[in-house]
């Protein structure tokens, strides 16, 4: 490794790159075994020093496309909680931050809905209620 190509301090930018490449390199190991790999994020633990970067492997669908689990729950839950299925990974703002939908936990009957701040990707759980309104303030002009 050159001197130039050294990571000295990790910035969202630098774990997105980290996490594209680490994921190249798992795509041909995933393909000789029938699996697909995808990216699931990223979590920053020690801003600037550390990151913890996660992979979704599965088996494939017919389409050759992994599948997830998550976004199928929610396509079975998401009217049971008000929401639609086209809502999963949406991205609202809540007290000035941005967020994105990631799955439903009925198992969470009070903070049912899922979702990752988008800066850090640090997971968070709303009520149906408060993301079905923050979602409708967000598509209004």
């Amino acid at each position: 490794m050159s001197k130039a190509n050294r990571i000295n301090r990790l910035t969202s930018a630098t774990c997105e790159q980290v996490q594209a490449r680490l994921l190249e390199a798992y795509r041909q190991i995933a393909s000789d075994h029938g699996l697909v790999i995808e990216s699931a994020g990223w979590r920053g633990l020690e801003p600037g020093f550390s990151f913890e970067p996660a992979f979704r492997i599965s088996i494939s669908v017919p389409d050759g496309k992994a599948l997830n689990l998550d976004k199928e729950m929610f396509a079975l839950l998401s009217e049971q909680y008000g929401l639609e299925a086209a809502d999963f990974e949406r991205k609202f703002i809540a007290g000035g931050e941005r967020f994105r939908i990631t799955g439903i936990d009925p198992r969470r009957p009070n903070y049912p809905i899922s979702v990752e701040r988008i800066p850090d990707r640090r997971g968070f759980k709303f009520t149906a209620d408060n993301v079905a309104m923050l979602l409708k303030a967000h598509a209004s002009p």
